[in-house]
């Protein structure tokens, strides 16, 4: 049997490890010093811990915003990053960071994705979040067919009897959103939980209550302990209830929200200087023991550390200043401000004033 042609080499001026908010900003920032930016990320959509774990959740302290929830932070950095385009790639985690012979980094994926580039930066927060999987023996073959741990493409359910497992604010959420679509929406929404009791924000639960009040959407007690197959498709999950009763569910899909777990993972493997499982930088370029590799966020420490977002915003901005140094040496840009600069909005598509 031939094996499987590799990926291509994607040649880049940047590799960005991390697509939460500060990843998102960095790659604004090297936008600005007209650097390509290529963002990986291990989870399927972007955002990083606000859009994972607190996308309903008040955020207070974003400069000039005296509130947002994550999921509207995310939302405005993507707007804010898109004049330049950046190329992402998700759902997929690296596992490799090497130096190449022309000084260059080359990156490799899981899922064989491979990158050059002549500068990275990681922004991977705490760590690669992985999705906690449901511990059921032989689910794990229905992966990215029927049994999902993020949603990519909401379009795809179009259609399906859905059943959505999870107590807390994405669970909740992905369920009102996929009772209440009115375009491809699913045949039907199913919310299982193992108890009558929320992680969530007390509007999501009342929202939820009321649709299932409604005969929008279905809420059931239980805890899948089975599940029915025909031929390589999953037909239903066998659901226990509280007094032992097992209940078949017939479904399409099943998306699973149990939670995530971060870990560095392979970066403590990169040969990079580390502290207390933390990337060491200096604070003027952010730069990592390697030449040419940025951490900013809360992946970095160095002394005076403050891990909030606002900082890692700082942070972002002094290594594209840094990169730019690497990616176009002999042609510093000068400097200037947003309001003010013909290029700075020629590159954003700004109306000039």
């Amino acid at each position: 049997m031939t094996a499987a042609a590799p990926e291509p080499l994607i040649e880049t001026d940047a590799a960005i490890i991390g697509a939460g908010p500060v990843g998102l900003f960095q790659a604004f920032q090297l936008g600005l010093q007209e650097i390509r930016a290529h963002v990986i990320d291990a989870l399927p959509h972007v955002g990083g811990q606000p859009a994972a774990l607190y996308a309903s959740k008040p955020i207070y302290d974003i400069p000039a915003v005296p509130v947002c929830s994550g999921r509207e932070l995310i939302d405005a950095l993507m707007r804010q990053a898109a004049p330049f385009a950046p190329q992402f790639h998700l759902g997929h985690r690296v596992e490799t960071l090497e130096r190449h012979s022309d000084g260059r980094w080359r990156l490799g994926t899981d899922r064989g994705l491979r990158l050059l580039a002549r500068v990275v930066v990681i922004a991977a927060g705490v760590g690669a979040f992985q999705p906690q999987r449901l511990k059921l023996a032989g689910i794990e073959a229905f992966e990215e067919r029927q049994l999902f741990y993020g949603v990519a493409d909401a379009a795809r359910f179009a259609g399906q009897r859905l059943l959505i497992v999870g107590g807390g604010d994405s669970a909740l959420d992905w369920a009102i959103h996929f009772a209440t679509v009115t375009d491809q929406a699913p045949a039907s929404v199913t919310l299982l939980h193992r108890r009558d009791g929320f992680q969530a924000a007390p509007a999501s639960v009342a929202r939820m209550k009321a649709l299932h009040a409604a005969g929008r959407l279905r809420f059931i007690v239980g805890q899948i302990t089975g599940l029915e197959q025909s031929a390589d498709r999953l037909t239903a999950v066998q659901v226990t209830g509280h007094d032992g009763t097992v209940t078949p569910w017939p479904l399409d899909a099943l998306l699973v929200f149990h939670g995530l777990s971060p870990s560095l993972g392979p970066v403590t493997g990169w040969q990079l200087a580390l502290e207390r499982k933390q990337l060491r930088v200096d604070s003027e370029k952010f730069q990592t023991s390697a030449p040419g590799v940025f951490a900013v966020g809360d992946v970095n420490t160095y002394p005076g550390k403050q891990k909030l977002i606002l900082c890692g915003f700082h942070e972002a901005t002094l290594a594209a200043h840094a990169a730019r140094a690497i990616v176009a040496p002999g042609q510093e840009l000068p400097h200037e401000y947003s309001t003010s600069s013909v290029r700075l909005h020629r590159l954003l598509g700004a109306e000039p004033l």
